[in-house]
């Protein structure tokens, strides 16, 4: 179906029927909340540990707030980890729409979608709605949450490291250190990057929002119980790795 045939189905004066369709399994809801929660405590925690605004009163040795927060960084900083590495084990047991919007760079037509899309977000005109993530719902995920998200996981963990010289994590991520020119550098990009992941929140809030509102498809509730609502034309043919 083409974007014409679709705009003149939307033109029709006739009852618009939908269904419901499992899009979700357990495994990617899962690990959706908990990467997005993992990221706003990682936010606060990090903010607080690169510039304290508040400390403890009293002596020293009746206080270890900074240590809690910075405990907790690092807690959370594993939940994240782990997080991501069962997703990506899940992007290739899971269904299709677990690999849905996968960036296929090589593909004429995953482009063509990319750039349909982003006229879709801008107003400039109206296509079909996928089930799954579309391409660039797919782009934004790959670079924001799983580029940027092992970026932050490779410094982090190597400034972690510092604290155990020559223990697993020193051993596994200390040569991140000296290729960004330090320990003072890499806290730098490891803080900088953090606010992509700002940007990238924001962007997504509002798309969904604006989805829920335009589609009716149940979109936001999705992520939660599984199931998406559909209708005739909207698009089912992401089938990469099938």
């Amino acid at each position: 179906m083409t974007t014409q045939d679709y705009h003149a189905m939307e033109l029709e004066p006739k009852k618009v029927l939908y269904e419901t369709k499992y899009v979700w399994e357990l495994p990617v809801r899962i690990t959706h909340w908990l990467i997005a929660a993992s990221i706003a405590v990682l936010f606060a925690t990090g903010l607080f540990i690169a510039s304290p605004i508040v400390g403890p009163r009293g002596e020293a040795y009746n206080n270890f707030f900074m240590g809690r927060v910075r405990e907790t960084h690092f807690i959370t900083a594993y939940v994240f980890l782990f997080a991501l590495l069962v997703r990506l084990y899940w992007f290739f047991v899971g269904n299709n729409y677990a690999r849905s919007g996968f960036p296929r760079v090589w593909e004429g037509d995953w482009w063509k979608e990319l750039f349909g899309q982003m006229k879709e977000y801008m107003g400039v005109t109206r296509g079909p709605v996928p089930l799954g993530h579309n391409s660039l719902a797919g782009a934004s995920y790959f670079f924001f949450v799983w580029c940027l998200g092992f970026f932050q996981i490779a410094t982090g963990f190597a400034l972690y490291g510092e604290d155990n010289s020559g223990g697993f994590w020193d051993t596994t991520f200390g040569w991140v250190r000296p290729l960004l020119g330090g320990s003072f550098a890499t806290h730098v990009w490891h803080h900088t990057v953090t606010w992509a992941f700002v940007t990238f929140v924001i962007l997504h809030l509002y798309i969904v929002l604006m989805d829920v509102a335009r589609f009716k498809n149940g979109l936001l509730g999705s992520m939660t119980a599984g199931f998406k609502f559909y209708r005739k034309g909207d698009l089912d043919h992401d089938r990469w790795l099938t």
